[in-house]
Parts: structure tokens; C-alpha cells; sequence
């Protein structure tokens, strides 16, 4: 290696120690939600509102740190983040009960900005060198490379681990906490500061009615398991619409706002953003039903696959490796295909791959042939929104608008975690059985597929040139070009 990249190449040895972690726990987890419900004396559909909290909790913190990292230093805002997720992770390790665990969890979310914050930190050190463009692509790829191998590792050793500790299950959640800790001081002493500082301000009024909007919005679902629809459920979800109405109108007049309302407005970006909050609701949301199913004894209920977590935990491998092999097969086929076509076949696969397992799910292989069908379309989909968004928007807001599409599948997976939450847990007797309902797994496998459809029909709406690197404003896509602003909002 040459002498000017030597030193670049160790801060991304120490980021690709951050980001691996980072996939660890991604995939460490999902193998074993069946073993952490027996032990919280839990029923499989609350499982669910664990996730939901945590993928609210990352809508919200990725925009805000994202800005603040920019403002007080990139690698603070890393160390900070690092930190609070090593105490959650640990506060997992010795939960004593559901509620403990829930908030934990939720806080451990922190970690989703994690790749933000590292690809800026190699960004600003490749400026010093002439070939920027190139080491901050390679340094990038690298990272993202840990961060995949680290969830295939995380869910393949979690199930392994869990096996070994049988009656020990606070060692096996230990494990990701001391990693955590170690990525920790690897940054604390390898990567030095920066010392870029953009200055600013943050968005306060925005994050404030952005997190009463989606506290009261779940806050109303999660009422509906305790009392039904009741007046009170209705009251949360209309204060939660209205919050959200007035976070709308407040980021259309702010100058530097925590979601760019205009952006998302213009006709090549909202269907971009619309396909990937739908696409979020299978990619995220799906993931707990998954190992839940898979760790339900048939002979207890009738249905289910009955596997240990280490058998769990391959079929959650093998699903992350297929989304590895589709967003490898995407960046292949699009160099030669049209890049809608990829997109439309990849979002048809995972509708299939959902929809097939309601009536294909009696074993294991059904389940695992539906699993990679769906998961090789997710793979091509996650790699293709960032990319797709970045050329729907305006040259100087490609940034955002990728970032956008993480925010915005964040939330459909948060909503449909929610709502499968409820869905798993209808006609179950919590006394009776401890596992979630046949007909909830099947709701849920029903919506990936509709919601995966409805992807498909956004994707038609976006204009040509969305798929191209062409300025949208030459094409007359600007977000006046048919897609009205709320009342009020014009600067």
C-alpha cells in the first residue's frame, strides 16, 4: 500500500471492527427471540414491541446525530453512540422482565447511526488525499462488506451459543455487549478527530413533534392489545395524525429541518420514498414472526417448525446470505438491464416469497425456499434505493435523500412491527400457550406480500428520469411540477 493511503487504511481497519459489530447485532438477536420469551415469560407476538420501540427509536436518532455529528464532530457523536449501545446491550444481558428489556432494546437502537457516521469520518480524511472519490468508495464498501459479514456471523454463532448455554441465557446476550464495548475503545484509540465542524443548529421543534407523532401513533396500537379499540385508542391515533400534520407544515417552513419535507415532495422522489417505508415493512418488521415461527413447537400447537435456536439460526443465516447474493445480483443485472425492470422484478420476488408461505410453511424446506426467494429480492431492493433516491433528487440533496429512504423504510418496519404485534396476538389464550396464532403468522406473511405489491405500483409512478443521473430539474420535475406544498409552507 502506498505511503498516502496507509493512513486512511487504519482508521478503516478500526471503522470495519465498528461496523461488524454493528451486523453482529443485526443478526444476534433474531435466532434467539423464542429463547427470550420463554425466559421473560412472554408471548411470542409481544415479542414484536421490542422492535417497534428500537426501530422508532433509530427514525428519529438517525436524522438527529446525523446533524449533530456534522456539528460538534462525526467521531463524538460515533464514541457517544457507542457507548450508550454498549450500556443498552448490556442492560439486555441482565433484563429481569419484558418492560426492562423492551426499553433497553429500544435504546440500544442507537447503533443505526453507526454507518452514517463512519463512511463521514473516512469521507473527511480522504479529502487530504487527490484520489478522495475513490478511497472514500473503497473505504465504504469495506465497511459495508464487515457489516454484512458480521450479521451472517451474529446469527449463525447466537444460535450455536444459546445451545451450549441452555440455562444460561445471560451469557449468550453477553456476548454482543463485551463486543460492543471492544469497538468502543478501538475507535476511543484509533480513530483520531477530524476536527471538521460545520456549525448550525438542530431541528428541536421538528424532533420534538416527530417523536410525540410516532409515541402517540404506537401508543394508541399498543392499547388496542390491552382494551380493544376503545375511545382512548381512537384519541392517541388522531392526536398522533395531527402531530404529524403539524411536523409536516413546521418542516416545509424550516431552514434546516430534520426531514426535508420539499424533497420528499418532488414527483421523482416521494414514490422512491414510498417504496422504501413499504419495503420496510417486510425487510424490518418481518423479522421477529420469522424466528418466532420457526422456534413454535408443532407438536405443542399444530404449526410451526419446532427448531432449537442453533437450527434457527441457520435459517436466519441463510436468509441474510440471500440478501447479500441479491444486492450482488442487482449491482450486476443493472449495468445491463433497465434499472426499473431489476427493481420491479426484485420487488415482485419478495411479494411472492411472503405470499407463498401462507399457504407453503409445514416445513422447513417450504419455509426456506420462500425465505430466499423474498430475501434475494430485499437484497437487490436495499441496494437499490440509496442508489435510486440519489439520482431522483437534485445534485446537492443526494445526500439527504438517501438518507431519507433508511428513515422512511425505518418507519414502515417500526408501524408494521407494531401492527404485527396485535395481529400475532389475536385468538391467542395467553394462559393456554405462549405461542403466537397461525392465522397471525399468516396475516403477517399477507401484508409483506400486499405491501411488497403496492411497491410495485409505486415504482411505475416514478418519472424516467429518477432512474438516470440526469438533474430532475432539467426534466421539469421540480417539487411544483405537480405535487403540491401544504398551505403555508412557501418560504
Amino acid at each position: 500500500m502506498s505511503r498516502t493511503r496507509s493512513p486512511l487504511a487504519g482508521v478503516v481497519g478500526a471503522l470495519v471492527v465498528v461496523e461488524a459489530v454493528s451486523g453482529v447485532l443485526q443478526g444476534y438477536y433474531t435466532p434467539l427471540y423464542t429463547d427470550i420469551g420463554r425466559f421473560l415469560g412472554v408471548n411470542d407476538a409481544h415479542l414484536n414491541w421490542p422492535e417497534a420501540a428500537q426501530l422508532l427509536l433509530s427514525a428519529i436518532v438517525v436524522p438527529l446525530l446525523a446533524r449533530l455529528g456534522d456539528m460538534i464532530g462525526h467521531r463524538r457523536v460515533l464514541l457517544l453512540s457507542l457507548a450508550v449501545t454498549a450500556l443498552a446491550t448490556w442492560g439486555l444481558a441482565f433484563s429481569p422482565n419484558f418492560w426492562l428489556y423492551t426499553v433497553v432494546f429500544a435504546i440500544q437502537g442507537f447503533y443505526v447511526v453507526w454507518l452514517p457516521m463512519n463512511v463521514s469520518i473516512i469521507h473527511i480524511r480522504a479529502r487530504q488525499f487527490p484520489n478522495t472519490a475513490e478511497l472514500t468508495r473503497k473505504g465504504a464498501g469495506l465497511i459495508t462488506a464487515a457489516l454484512q459479514a458480521g450479521a451472517i456471523i451474529g446469527a449463525l454463532t447466537a444460535g450455536q451459543l444459546a445451545t451450549v448455554f441452555v440455562d444460561q441465557l445471560w451469557i449468550t446476550l453477553a456476548v454482543p455487549a463485551v463486543l460492543v464495548t471492544v469497538a468502543f475503545f478501538v475507535v476511543w484509540w484509533k480513530v483520531p478527530d477530524t476536527g471538521v465542524r460545520t456549525g448550525g443548529t438542530l431541528d428541536g421543534k421538528g424532533t420534538a413533534l416527530l417523536s410525540l407523532s410516532l409515541m402517540a401513533l404506537t401508543g394508541g396500537l399498543a392499547l388496542v392489545r390491552l382494551d380493544g379499540i376503545t375511545v382512548w385508542v381512537v384519541g392517541m391515533v388522531l392526536v398522533g395524525a395531527a402531530l404529524m400534520w403539524w411536523f409536516i407544515r413546521v418542516e416545509g417552513r424550516t431552514e434546516e429541518p430534520l426531514i426535508d419535507m420539499r424533497l420528499i415532495a418532488r414527483p421523482t422522489v416521494w414514490p422512491v420514498m414510498l417504496t422504501a417505508g413499504l419495503f420496510g415493512v417486510s425487510v424490518l418488521g418481518a423479522q421477529v414472526p420469522l424466528s418466532t415461527f420457526a422456534g413454535t413447537d408443532p407438536a405443542e400447537v399444530g404449526y410451526g417448525l419446532g427448531l432449537d435456536a442453533a437450527s434457527r439460526s441457520i435459517l436466519i443465516g441463510s436468509y441474510v446470505i440471500s440478501l447479500l447474493v441479491g444486492a450482488t445480483i442487482f449491482a450486476v443485472f443493472a449495468k445491463r438491464w433497465v434499472p426499473r425492470h431489476v427493481l420491479l422484478v426484485a420487488a415482485v420476488m419478495v411479494a411472492a416469497g411472503y405470499l407463498s408461505l401462507i399457504p407453503l410453511h409445514d416445513t422447513l424446506a417450504q419455509v426456506l425456499a420462500c425465505m430466499v426467494v423474498a430475501g434475494l429480492g430485499s437484497g437487490a431492493l436495499v441496494a437499490a434505493l440509496p442508489a435510486t433516491a440519489a439520482a431522483a433528487a437534485p445534485p446537492h440533496q443526494t445526500g439527504v435523500a438517501t438518507g431519507l429512504t433508511n428513515t422512511t423504510k425505518t418507519l414502515g418496519g417500526a408501524f408494521a412491527s407494531a401492527f404485527f404485534a396485535l395481529a400475532l396476538a389475536h385468538g391467542v389464550d395467553a394462559e393456554a400457550t405462549t405461542a403466537a396464532s397461525l392465522t397471525g403468522y399468516q396475516v403477517v406473511w399477507g401484508i409483506c406480500g400486499v405491501t411488497a405489491i403496492a411497491a410495485v405500483v409505486a415504482l411505475f409512478t416514478v418519472p424516467k428520469a429518477a432512474f438516470t443521473n440526469a438533474d430532475p430539474e432539467a426534466h421539469g420535475l421540480a417539487a411544483d411540477a405537480g405535487v403540491a406544498v401544504p398551505e403555508g409552507d412557501a418560504r
